[in-house]
């Protein structure tokens, strides 16, 4: 079958799905004057009576590509809607309750629809405008159709060049207010009903709406913010995405440019996006309201603009910073506490490599991120690692490859080695186990055994280089890429074993098991030289990312590690992407102060810059970093992970954290701190480490179990809360204090 027929049966299946499977009444609806160009805004209004005000009222949402909705003058969302899409073929939706703002007798509804119209590495365009809107309760029917009322808004235009880079889907808007008002209405346009291309099948959204923090002043309004010539400089708290807003007088056709200094300065090496505005006569207030991200927002003020006030509105993924970390090293601390803003900042429709540049969900920057994310968020952040696994799986090509970012448009080469980080021991395994999400899981094997099966062997159990699309590996030089690429196989295949084993798969987990032993004895006899692991036909010089994989994937036994030690020691070609790994493999080989020490060294100069709340993409800004060189990469942040995890030692034994361990290695370290939530209620850990004695405090939550392992062989004598302990440590539910006399 060709890749079209097999797109068209696709497409007639998914479109039969979503009318057998969600009762739809609506019918996609658009303005008549709509030419589906790129960057066009489109208004639609209604009337309608409730008898009495019901107790819920679901709206079901869906455009392409974003909405604002008002029920009775109350804004309900800002920024509804997905990018499109969770496959090549279908589109997000949303269900809101719309009952709080109802009122009984007339009501009114309106929304503001953004159309992107174009491709990007983060949305999959249909080429068309439109709406459903889909409202059935106790009293009414509120279904989009022709009885709407639609209209173009000419106000919204597209700011002229420079244009955002190819990357990003979203357009620099300007806004003329001198059109405010000039928007004809007329009766909608119905296109299509539900299940009807372009969008095809209506997924529901899998992620919560938006976090809204409001109108806010800017942190420097008590100084009336900084003026340099004709900007007036404004700074915002840390690194943020946010919607620009000001109030002016000023005479008509006066144009207003908003930019951040991630526009200005830090913009990877690409045009990203930027907001201008043009005056009507008098005073007046506008919110721009596509999101910019960095420290500060600039306003180009022109002359005869008299500026009343400037705020902003922080949005962002609707979770809470629920996990922390600290530690008597101040360097740890800010490491820490940047990597999690950094990971804040690169999470919206999907994790992103950064805000600016891309907005992309490259694969192997949301292993890291998915990871760093239990550490440090709540619950609620799992959605989004649910979300980006499943869009992985749901745009696997009819040859059964994979490829990221997803979901895009204008992007399909695939990188193996992301691939397999995401679909192996740290991408969905490490889910499940944080998450205890077993349908996932089992969901998605069935797709990750195709992709495994492409990857071409040798008669030893070894794989071949594999192409794809992009031969990546890593940032940087010094790349032995048949290890690297062996390496994340094998890991591939033990995170597919143990899920093999949780869904009852018990022969596919020994042929999974097999297979690694297989290739770990051919990777041992033939790259193991006595000091490093080498390819005998790579001429660079020792790959300190091949020594760190072999290590956490457990192919290297500890005979290995002295060498290796010192490998890691010398050697320093690991992007901050790899670094992760590098750092994990240290604590693995009971070497947490050697360990610290590099991760000093390397990050140090990142940590300290006081003029940054987030951490870098490569190891300098610009052209002193990797690929472009952005200033907010979450993919620098994995240090997060280990500290949580190994540092202060809190890992999940068992899917969901029934069982987990505490297995704290302080090094020279005074004492620590850490806090997680787990879906089984927040664990705490914390530390004191003294000449005499070693004090661990614990928390376990109602219904699992704590396996602790202290950090010293041996111990004179073990306190758990005042009593003599002998054997192995393991706490159930509640408070503990564990102490090993020395």
């Amino acid at each position: 079958m060709t890749r079209s027929a097999f797109v068209a049966l696709l497409a007639v299946s998914l479109i039969s799905l979503s009318v057998c499977g969600q009762e739809w009444r609506a019918q996609w609806i658009t303005a008549g004057a709509s030419k589906d160009t790129a960057n066009t805004w489109l208004a639609f209004r209604t009337e309608f009576s409730a008898t009495a005000v019901p107790q819920t009222a679901i709206a079901k949402i869906a455009v392409d590509s974003k909405y604002w909705l008002w029920v009775n003058d109350s804004l309900v969302v800002f920024e509804g809607g997905l990018k499109r899409g969770p496959n090549p073929m279908d589109t997000y939706y949303d269900e809101v309750d719309i009952a709080p703002f109802l009122k009984p007798g007339r009501n009114q509804v309106r929304l503001h629809v953004w159309f992107f119209g174009k491709h990007g590495f983060s949305h999959n365009s249909s080429g068309r405008a439109g709406l459903l809107f889909d409202c059935v309760s106790d009293g009414f029917s509120l279904v989009s159709d022709r009885s709407w009322q639609a209209a173009v808004l000419p106000a919204y235009q597209t700011a002229p060049d420079p244009q955002p880079n190819f990357r990003l889907p979203e357009s620099s808007i300007l806004y003329d207010a001198r059109l405010d008002g000039s928007a004809v209405w007329a009766p909608a346009v119905e296109i299509g009903e539900a299940g009807a291309q372009p969008w095809n099948r209506l997924v529901k959204r899998p992620i919560p709406l938006w976090k809204n923090n409001g109108l806010r002043p800017y942190a420097n309004a008590s100084a009336n913010h900084l003026v340099k010539g004709d900007t007036l400089m404004c700074q915002l708290p840390y690194n943020a995405q946010i919607t620009p807003y000001l109030k002016v007088m000023a005479p008509a056709g006066r144009r207003i440019v908003i930019m951040t200094d991630n526009y200005v300065h830090y913009n990877g090496s690409d045009d990203n996006v930027r907001a201008e505005y043009i005056t009507r006569d008098g005073v007046q207030e506008y919110e721009n309201p596509g999101w910019l991200n960095g420290h500060w927002v600039y306003y180009l003020i022109p002359e005869g603009v008299e500026v009343l006030d400037v705020k902003y509105r922080e949005t962002g993924y609707a979770t809470d910073f629920a996990g922390s970390f600290r530690s008597s090293d101040a360097f740890l601390n800010g490491l820490w506490e940047k990597a999690r803003r950094t990971l804040y900042i690169t999470m919206r429709d999907t994790y992103m490599d950064c805000p600016d540049r891309e907005r992309a969900q490259w694969t192997g920057d949301a292993v890291l991120e998915a990871e760093e994310a239990f550490y440090a968020l709540d619950t609620a952040s799992h959605a989004l690692a649910s979300k980006w696994l499943h869009e992985l799986i749901g745009w696997q090509r009819e040859d059964g490859s994979l490829f990221a970012p997803v979901p895009a448009g204008n992007w399909d080469k695939e990188l193996p080695d992301q691939v397999l980080a995401s679909i192996g021991y740290y991408g969905l395994w490490t889910y499940y186990l944080h998450t205890g999400d077993r349908q996932t899981i089992a969901d998605l094997y069935p797709a990750v055994q195709r992709y495994l099966a492409l990857w071409e062997k040798t008669d030893k159990g070894l794989v071949k280089i594999r192409q794809g699309g992009w031969l990546w590996g890593d940032w940087g030089e010094n790349k032995d890429m048949l290890l690297i690429f062996n390496m994340w196989y094998y890991l591939a295949l033990k995170g597919n074993a143990l899920m093999a084993d949780e869904l009852g798969l018990h022969d596919e987990a020994t042929k999974h098991r097999q297979a690694m032993n297989a290739l770990a004895a051919a990777f041992n006899d033939r790259f193991w030289n006595g000091a490093a692991y080498r390819d005998p036909d790579y001429t660079g010089e020792t790959d300190d990312r091949v020594q760190a994989l072999a290590v956490v994937s457990g192919v290297a036994e500890p005979a290995k590690y002295p060498a290796i030690m010192k490998v890691l020691q010398h050697e320093e070609h690991a992007s901050p992407y790899m670094e992760k790994y590098v750092f994990e493999a240290m604590y693995i080989m009971s070497e947490p102060d050697a360990a610290v020490e590099r991760h000093k060294k390397r990050f140090g100069k990142m940590v300290s810059n006081d003029y940054f709340t987030t951490l870098f993409e490569g190891w300098g800004i610009g052209s002193e970093g990797f690929g472009g060189g952005t200033v907010n990469h979450a993919w620098s942040g994995g240090g997060l992970t280990v500290l949580s995890s190994r540092l202060c030692g809190i890992r999940p034994l068992t899917p969901g954290y029934r069982d987990f361990l505490i297995a704290p290695q302080p090094g020279k370290l005074e004492h620590a701190s850490a806090t997680v939530a787990s879906v089984k209620g927040e664990i705490s850990v914390s530390f004191h480490n003294a000449s005499a004695q070693f004090t661990l405090e614990l928390t376990v939550p109602e219904g699992t179990t704590a396996t602790v392992q202290l950090p010293a062989a041996e111990y004179q004598r073990i306190t758990v809360n005042g009593r003599e302990h002998n054997g192995a440590l393991t706490l159930r539910s509640g408070r503990w204090t564990v102490i090993g006399f020395h």
